[in-house]
């Protein structure tokens, strides 16, 4: 048996200096007639015993694969090194993107198309089809696989509740009940009641979460495809609004105002912060990369007002494949991707070996997810390891039971980044200048991106 897996730091341009990265997918197969490919495993900094997961499902990928060798590298999405890594060519022959971002990454030719390979799955035909659509072109060709797919939910410490003297069992279901709770937050602990994301792209993010959840959309897009940016539109005015509140009138939101993903994280499970609005496939990331208590950890599903359009925006990852990868390396990709994320899904026998695998090195079994194919398929996977299921699910039912019924939206389709890029300046200006001038700034943002479409 190989080896476990060797873990490349990915940064790219020390990786890219030294070759270390170089000809990911320049051969279809080693000398030995074996084919190496190069997987994203971990973000770094991530416990040990997740890599000592990922190590087992490896050699138990190569056990029963042994023409393939695989090689893990580290790695965390982010839009500015993103960028910078598909432009360098330093990504690995399987990594990860946002939904959202297919559509660009296959109009510029930067995804490899591995129609041939999805359809050949044989439960192809039960991917959801609102989240295989993401990965596909406009003629149906497939450039990516899904991996996961969430909904925007209400994260919630559950130790700083208690401490606060509020119930944890009853999290809030309206955001006035958010804003009072993270007043009585503030006051009681001294730490921030309610935060929100602000940089790399994550504060543009959230406030369309806000503005979905207020009826809301960032942009519209007319019957002939048309897109018009409509940052300025009254949910997400009434959404920074909200936040201007809690920071200037009530003092909720603590000192610190530049948050992304991780840090957000850490600081929520450091117990810095009360609540904040996050993708529901959070606790993973949380209890295995920021150490948070799981018994520390609460979900519950995001306020929506009154308006007849207020749903919850929802998101996910793909699995997708380096454009410069052969049909040798797009072949060993798609079985690692289905051993290591679909099968998993679908299969009995390999959705217990997963389970036992990471709950015997306390990795999370059980987070809340939407169904990446359809929710029969999803629901009887949860059947067949719920001896292994270990998140507390006492402690995010709130998040199931408040989305009967509701609508999922998905992320604004053009220039997504970049429109989210624009908001974070307005969400900072919020947060930090008690004067901001809320309609200027999404004026600027309307002004910044609207361009940039019309160029397409």
């Amino acid at each position: 048996m190989k080896s476990p897996a060797k873990i490349v730091t990915l940064v790219a341009a020390t990786l890219a200096g030294v070759g270390l990265l170089s000809g990911c997918t320049a051969n279809a197969a080693d000398s030995d007639g074996t084919t190496t490919i190069k997987v994203v495993s971990l973000i770094p900094g991530t416990e040990q015993a997740a890599f000592d997961a990922f190590d087992a499902q490896v050699a138990q990928f190569e056990k029963a694969n042994p023409d393939i060798n695989v090689e893990g590298v580290e790695y965390e999405w982010s839009a500015p090194t993103f960028a910078a890594q598909l432009a360098g060519g330093t990504l690995p022959d399987v990594f990860r993107i946002p939904l959202t971002d297919a559509k660009t990454l296959i109009a510029n030719g930067q995804l490899a198309d591995m129609t041939a390979q999805v359809e050949a799955l044989p439960y192809f035909d039960t991917f959801n089809p609102s989240v295989l659509s993401n990965a596909q072109d406009a003629d149906g060709n497939i450039f990516g696989v899904p991996r996961e797919a969430y909904g925007m939910g209400l994260q919630y410490n559950r130790a700083l509740f208690e401490e606060a003297g509020l119930d944890p069992n009853a999290p809030p279901t309206t955001w006035d009940e958010v804003r009072e709770y993270a007043k009585v937050i503030a006051d009681k602990t001294g730490q921030a009641g309610y935060m929100q994301m602000t940089q790399s792209n994550t504060g543009g993010w959230q406030l369309t979460a806000a503005t979905v959840a207020r009826g809301g959309s960032m942009e519209e897009v007319a019957s002939d495809g048309s897109v018009t940016v409509t940052a300025d539109n009254p949910a997400t005015k009434e959404a920074l609004e909200y936040l201007k509140e809690l920071r200037w009138t009530d003092n909720s939101m603590g000192s610190n105002f530049l948050y992304d993903w991780g840090t957000i994280n850490q600081a929520f499970a450091a117990g810095q912060i009360g609540m904040y609005t996050g993708g529901s496939d959070l606790f993973t990331s949380l209890t295995r990369e920021s150490n948070m208590d799981a018994a520390d950890y609460g979900l519950t599903a995001i306020p929506l007002t009154d308006a007849k359009d207020a749903g919850v925006l929802g998101g996910g990852t793909l699995n997708v494949v380096n454009v410069k990868a052969d049909d040798t390396v797009k072949d060993a990709a798609m079985k690692w991707i289905a051993f290591y994320d679909l099968n998993k899904l679908v299969d009995k026998d390999a959705a217990l070996q997963d389970a036992q695998t990471l709950a015997e090195t306390d990795q999370a079994v059980g987070t809340p997810a939407l169904p990446v194919f359809d929710q029969a398929t999803l629901d009887q996977s949860r059947e067949w390891v719920k001896e292994y299921i270990n998140v507390p699910q006492e402690q995010v039912a709130f998040f199931a039971e408040g989305n009967v019924g509701r609508t999922i939206v998905g992320e604004p389709s053009a220039h997504t980044q970049e429109l989210y890029g624009a908001l974070d300046t307005a969400v900072q200006s919020v947060l930090t200048d008690k004067n901001a001038d809320i309609d200027a700034l999404l004026d600027t943002v309307n002004k910044t991106i609207q361009p940039l479409i019309d160029a397409d």
